[in-house]
């Protein structure tokens, strides 16, 4: 079972992108992105990676963002 942190601030994005943890995206109560990996992130946009090829963008005021842990 993971456990799942809800990633707010800048300082909560800098965590999981210095440590490479991965994150699930959700958007309109739907998963759109899991297992991916933050790889930058400004005040508007999270882009997150999923495998080499896979760089998708998403806006932070519509995504919700938690970091994936396994227990």
């Amino acid at each position: 079972m993971a456990i799942n942190r809800r990633l707010t601030t800048d300082s909560d994005f800098q965590e999981v992108l210095e440590l490479q943890r991965m994150i699930r995206v959700f958007q309109d109560d739907h998963i759109v992105s899991s297992g991916g990996r933050v790889i930058r992130f400004t005040e508007e946009t999270v882009v997150v990676q999923t495998d080499v090829s896979d760089v998708a963008y998403f806006e932070r005021d519509a995504c919700e963002f938690f970091e994936l842990r396994k227990r």
